[in-house]
């Protein structure tokens, strides 16, 4: 088990810093809703990471041998995932923003202040879950998991660390929330705005560090 946390671990920091998704929640703790939509967020985050994860951890461990050498097959899978995590990071890096540029945000953030929880929670899963930056992190992480041991209940217990780590992100402005009510409006800004200020390059360079990572784990174990 320990092997599969420390497989995963880099990857699970790698989600937890991921920008949109901070974004998203630090906005809708300055709503209307603040401590219920927030709390839906943090709820929907955790579940759309650790169900994919897990979901990815378990059939990709069905389909390991009970021998103690690496099957080919998760080599190569971490080739494809290292090299996809590159060609995403070189592309987000070519078209990060001019410094000094104005950096627009998406436009579904203007409506956060009129969601309900469903709506929180359901975007939350969605950015966690669906959205193709942090899926793609996430399925590497359960197969780092999957290759890393054999045992069904060691992979879920990592991908519970997994989960964990990688909420953190989000957890921690809820804490600021939650521990300084309406205090916590400017820090929370100042984290919003430089957040959205540096989106394009936090995850351009954490791409191109976890495709190289992962890449070469691939291609020592073949």
């Amino acid at each position: 088990m320990g092997a599969a946390i420390g497989q995963s671990l880099p990857i699970a920091v790698g989600v937890l810093v991921s920008p949109m998704p901070i974004v998203a929640l630090v906005l809708m703790l300055v709503s209307r809703r603040a401590r219920s939509n927030g709390l839906a967020f943090l709820l929907g985050w955790v579940v759309g990471v650790f169900v994919v994860g897990t979901v990815v951890a378990l059939l990709a461990g069905a389909a390991t041998t009970d021998d103690s050498s690496t099957p080919a097959w998760v080599g190569w899978l971490k080739i494809v995932l290292g090299l996809l995590l590159l060609l995403v990071g070189v592309r987000g890096w070519r078209r990060r923003p001019a410094k000094g540029a104005t950096v627009t945000t998406p436009t579904w953030m203007a409506s956060i202040d009129s969601f309900t929880p469903v709506k929180a929670a359901g975007l939350a899963f969605a950015l966690g879950a669906v959205n193709p930056k942090n899926l793609l992190l996430v399925v590497s992480g359960g197969a780092a998991i999957a290759a890393a041991t054999m045992s069904t209940s060691d992979r879920v217990v990592a991908m519970v660390v997994f989960t964990v780590v990688a909420s953190l992100g989000v957890a921690i402005p809820y804490g600021i929330y939650v521990s300084m009510g309406d205090r916590a409006a400017q820090p929370l800004d100042r984290i919003k705005t430089w957040m959205i200020d540096n989106n394009a390059v936090i995850m351009a360079v954490l791409m191109l560090v976890l495709g190289v990572k992962i890449l070469g784990d691939g291609l020592a174990s073949l």
